[in-house]
């Protein structure tokens, strides 16, 4: 891809590498998950080598996802502080939804909306983290009832972060210019001016 050196610098390469890492254990867990919830997705274990090695696999993914997870948490919270201008973004939200979004409120490096999910996710991972904890049972012999509670809280949070994820992966596909920074790690001036304009002023020093 042919990049134009006014593109501002989004994404560095060891944050690309944080979030796929994260993105990529996601998925392998939602799969393996899935194939534990119901035996109509049983199948889904053959992509980890059938039943046994998905079983021991799913939790070992599930810490790597929350290592990773945890590095990018520590790199951008201070980004997804949410702000009174936040809150202005997200009561005209409707507006960003029927692709009137010019006159939406000047808004940082992350919007309202992007703030929302990452406390979202963040609050699904604290959720996951303890509760496979309580499930993994080759290393813990803790009473059936706590282990069915964890199970069940497990598989709340699990359905709340896919629906997140997937509202993640639609927000970035349908923001056309989205997908481009997390694959290269630029955006064009036009698409940062647009979307993240507070941003745009302080990458450039254009306060137009």
């Amino acid at each position: 891809m042919r990049r134009n050196p006014r593109d501002l610098q989004r994404y560095t390469a060891s944050e690309r590498a944080n979030h796929w890492i994260v993105g990529i254990c996601f998925i392998l867990l939602a799969l393996s998950g899935l194939a534990f919830f119901h035996p109509a997705f049983f199948p889904l274990t053959q992509l980890f080598g059938g039943g046994p090695w998905a079983r021991i696999l799913h939790p070992y993914i599930g810490l790597v996802m929350m290592l990773f997870f945890l590095i990018m948490a520590l790199r951008f919270w201070r980004l997804n502080v949410i702000e009174q201008r936040d809150v202005e973004w997200l009561k005209n939200v409707q507006k960003m939804v029927e692709g009137d979004d010019h006159d939406m409120p000047e808004q940082g490096k992350y919007n309202g909306g992007q703030k929302v999910l990452f406390w979202g996710l963040v609050v699904g991972m604290v959720i996951l983290l303890p509760t496979g904890v309580l499930m993994w049972r080759a290393w813990f012999n803790l009473p059936v009832d706590l282990v069915r509670a964890a199970s069940l809280l497990h598989a709340v949070a699990a359905v709340w972060m896919m629906g997140l994820i997937v509202l993640h992966i639609y927000a970035a596909i349908w923001t056309r210019g989205t997908i481009r920074a997390m694959l290269y790690g630029t955006v064009t001036r036009a698409w940062a001016r647009q979307h993240h304009r507070g941003w745009y002023r302080k990458m450039t020093g254009d306060n137009r």
